[in-house]
């Protein structure tokens, strides 16, 4: 089976963890023969926004990967057009298409060579919802609410599924693009299978734990990620941790320069900041905690955790619900260090609802959160 993915939406960044990276590897490795189609824009190491100078490639999963060149508009134009689209969908020749997001004029090329091909099943997701879409008047009115409104509707009509990545991004479709229940559906985010299995079969959690100075005895918790001021919540979660006795808390991630006097300052004693690390290496640092905490915004970190079967404290966020499969997990309702303390105390003090909460992890979140699974659902 082919399968021809329309990344054109955002950068698509070769061995990153994003959804369109690890979507493709596991159909791949399930034996399809799957294609992308991107931007030219990808994230560099820095954060910052590049032109790839690649036009076709073959990327380490096996994924052959083409570039198009924009034609009309740039990285920040929101109604950018690209070059060749309908072209090499029909050179790929592809019995199945993966359409990532609903937001670019040229889904009309994609949906032409779905109505000239009808046998092709065409599947489409959706990564906007309220926390990162329609968030002023002019956004949730005339741009989600009349523009991209129109092309989810082009889309509902030629797709066997509209999927939502997320409980709230399935609410966005109905809500701000008046979508059916009928051909929607949840498709989860999740973990890279491959990267659980070599964290929690290796010795990770002794290795960290060593060169941090951390006993096999210690409560660990940890946080990753970028901190800037979306995610200033995480100097929060170091304030917290600093009052208790019974616990340690390692930070890894990258600071927003303007950050990093407050986020040093603040590691000492039992707080750790050690700085950026691989995005690779990341599933064996969370495989070291015994908690995992993210009191700020949803990154793909957290689907990394569930897939490890940690037991984590999140930030709540409406539609983001589904990160509790029972009891694996605590929800963070306000911006404050008492709360913060209050939820790791419960924790540190209930042995018995800390040993509940690590069952209900591992049983549910290795598989629930498996991208092995979620390429077996994609095109079912």
């Amino acid at each position: 089976m082919k399968v021809c993915h329309v990344c054109l939406c955002g950068p698509v960044t070769d061995n990153f963890s994003y959804q369109e990276n690890l979507l493709t590897k596991y159909q791949a490795k399930l034996g399809m023969d799957v294609s992308m189609i991107a931007s030219p824009y990808y994230f560099t190491q820095e954060g910052t926004i590049a032109i790839s100078d690649k036009k076709e490639y073959v990327n380490s999963d096996g994924v052959k990967l083409y570039r198009l060149k924009v034609k009309k508009g740039d990285y920040e134009d929101k109604f950018r057009r690209y070059d060749g689209l309908y072209e090499t969908i029909e050179r790929i020749n592809p019995d199945v298409l993966f359409v990532h997001g609903v937001q670019f004029l040229d889904l009309t090329e994609v949906v032409k060579y779905k109505k000239r091909n009808d046998y092709v099943k065409m599947y489409v997701d959706n990564h906007a919802d309220f926390s990162n879409s329609a968030t002023n008047f002019l956004s949730r009115y005339i741009l989600h609410g009349v523009i991209w409104k129109r092309y989810a509707k082009l889309a509902y009509k030629h797709a066997e599924k509209i999927y939502g990545v997320t409980p709230g991004r399935v609410r966005f479709l109905k809500e701000v693009y008046k979508l059916k229940d009928d051909k929607l559906g949840l498709l989860l985010m999740g973990a890279d299978t491959d990267k659980v299995e070599e964290a929690l079969n290796s010795n990770a959690r002794k290795e960290i734990r060593t060169k941090y100075g951390i006993g096999e005895d210690d409560f660990l918790i940890m946080t990753g990620g970028k901190i800037d001021y979306a995610k200033k919540q995480t100097l929060l979660l170091m304030d917290a941790v600093s009052t208790l006795d019974n616990a340690k808390l390692i930070v890894f991630g990258s600071v927003e320069e303007d950050l990093k006097e407050e986020v040093l300052k603040r590691a000492h004693g039992n707080v750790q900041y050690i700085g950026w690390i691989n995005a690779f290496d990341s599933y064996k640092y969370f495989s070291s905690a015994d908690l995992v905490v993210f009191p700020g915004r949803h990154s793909v970190f957290w689907e990394q955790v569930l897939g490890l079967g940690i037991p984590m404290i999140v930030k709540y966020w409406e539609g983001n619900e589904h990160v509790d499969m029972g009891g694996n997990c605590l929800f963070l309702y306000e911006d404050n260090v008492e709360e913060i303390r209050e939820k790791i105390s419960l924790v540190l003090k209930d042995k018995e609802f800390y040993e509940n909460m690590k069952i209900i992890a591992k049983e549910k979140g290795a598989k629930e959160f498996s991208y092995l699974e979620i390429a077996k659902k994609s095109v079912e």
